[in-house]
């Protein structure tokens, strides 16, 4: 019974270490995913935070937008309406044709072909006569604009008024540049931060698969631990038991004493015969 006893308590030791390692084995591989998700979690946290800065960033630069793009407008309307009077005072005046502006333009483009292109004669010829055209047409219209000061002035200050509208479409088309840059900065980081979202899940679905695995192996040991020590004790009354009965059968008031009839007997074989 002892032996047998002794065999169980064996067999639950090496379950009972084995519990043992395997736990401590899920718990620093829990701890480990336990940090990993921290880790993931705070990078997730900290590219939030940059996506909603870069987010009042560009809603910033956005109103930005929306301002010049308001002072554009309203300016380019204002040069609108003085260019249509100048229209109206040409038609009275019998001023039709391009702009002098127009025509100036024209020119200079053409120029810059005669001077950078390679041409042949006949195309360079043509480009000449062109060119030609152009300067009498400018010099006429330059004549009947300052011949008429009122349209010269009108088309001034309009011409005025589109540089300053076109200054504010460059400050926009900037503004709207850094906004772009700002969303999609913005967009990166939040996607950024759904994968690193998605990541941290991974880890805390793996850390609690780990730690429910260690709490199993760790009720294993505690029950193995609890059966040894229950083994324990009744090896420990088997023994007490069998030493008692060493003790009782080594003791000197242990051997038996002889019978009354046994020593009459013995009496009685000892003794002399009877005479007759």
């Amino acid at each position: 019974m002892l032996k047998e006893l002794q065999k169980k308590r064996s067999d639950l030791k090496d379950i009972s270490e084995e519990a043992k390692e395997k736990r401590n084995t899920l718990n620093a591989e829990a701890s480990a995913l336990a940090a990993k998700r921290n880790e993931l979690n705070k990078k997730t946290k900290d590219l939030i935070n940059e996506a909603q800065e870069l987010k009042v960033l560009r809603d910033e630069i956005n109103e930005k937008v929306s301002e010049y793009k308001n002072k554009r407008d309203d300016t380019n309307a204002k040069a609108n309406e003085l260019f249509s009077k100048a229209d109206s005072i040409r038609k009275q005046s019998n001023l039709g044709g391009p702009s002098i502006k127009a025509l100036r333009k024209d020119i200079d483009r053409l120029e810059f072909a005669q001077q950078t292109e390679v041409l042949s004669t006949s195309k360079e010829r043509e480009l000449v006569g062109k060119i030609t055209q152009l300067q009498k047409q400018y010099q006429v219209k330059k004549v009947q604009l300052e011949s008429n000061s009122e349209l010269k002035n009108i088309l001034d200050e309009a011409q005025k008024i589109r540089d300053e509208a076109s200054e504010f479409h460059t400050q926009l088309a900037e503004y709207a540049r850094q906004a772009q840059e700002y969303h999609e900065k913005m967009i990166a980081a939040f996607k950024e931060a759904d994968r690193t979202r998605a990541e941290s899940d991974v880890a805390h679905r793996e850390f609690v698969k780990a730690q429910e695995a260690a709490d199993e192996q760790h009720k294993a040991f505690i029950n193995a631990q609890k059966e040894i020590r229950d083994l324990d004790k009744e090896i420990f009354k088997l023994r007490k038991k069998d030493k008692k009965e060493d003790l009782a059968l080594s003791s000197p008031n242990s051997r038996r004493m002889p019978s009354p009839s046994s020593k009459s007997s013995r009496v009685e074989q000892n003794s002399p015969p009877k005479t007759l």
